[in-house]
């Protein structure tokens, strides 16, 4: 960053005033350490951020080689910023478990899935391990598929419940395509899965279907344990 001045230079401005007073483009500057071909490394910086339109979440869900094809970006500029992002999610995903210890709403198993889910471009269908006071005790991915499907056997969530000593179980999965609605499949799966638990007094709680900004529960539409 040395051919920019000192107060542009973001490094010492984080110093000086915090990180937030530093731009997106600035604190993105900082993981990139170094310009380019005659521009500086803030000039880089907003040329990443303009391929994603200036939003981070959009950035944060951008493959390695995507990154890479961003001018002045090799592939250890773009682990470094994609190892950056990565670690955002699971800072957020463990605020989730600290916020939401009880899953006791679809929201807030909506709150604590969405930062796993919200940039998948495929289908994976998790399974949440509660004890009788709807605390989470675990969670598990137990399926992934295409765009548009993910099969689950329902033996499998069972002796899993077993392992993990759960008396309820809640799934969760995503739908790529935007629309939160089930398919006639969600449906189906579902009834089998809870009633193959009630043959070992386990509960199904709910089912809920991840998708962007929205969600939809099973259980707020009385469709579980019907």
């Amino acid at each position: 960053m040395k051919e920019l001045c000192a107060e542009e230079r973001p490094r010492e401005k984080m110093m000086d005033k915090g990180a937030k007073a530093l731009t997106n483009s600035e604190l993105l500057a900082i993981l990139l350490r170094t310009g380019t071909g005659g521009r500086n490394v803030v000039d880089v910086a907003r040329e990443l951020l303009g391929t994603a339109d200036g939003k981070l979440t959009e950035l944060s869900s951008m493959p390695v080689a995507r990154l890479c094809e961003v001018n002045g970006i090799g592939p250890g500029k773009a682990v470094t910023v994609a190892a950056a992002f990565e670690i955002g999610r699971r800072i957020a995903e463990e605020a989730g478990h600290e916020e939401a210890p009880r899953m006791d709403s679809p929201h807030r198993v909506y709150r604590v899935m969405l930062p796993i889910m919200r940039h998948l471009d495929h289908e994976e269908l998790w399974v949440l391990f509660l004890n009788r006071a709807n605390r989470l005790i675990a969670k598990e991915m137990m399926s992934s598929g295409g765009q548009d499907s993910t099969v689950l056997d329902k033996r499998v969530v069972l002796r899993r419940a077993l392992e993990r000593k759960a008396s309820a179980v809640i799934l969760v999965h995503n739908h790529p395509s935007g629309n939160a609605l089930p398919s006639v499949d969600d449906i189906n799966q579902t009834r089998e899965i809870g009633a193959a638990l009630k043959t070992c007094d386990l509960q199904l709680l709910d089912h809920v279907i991840v998708s962007g900004r929205s969600y939809y529960s099973f259980s707020d539409e009385q469709l579980v344990n019907d």
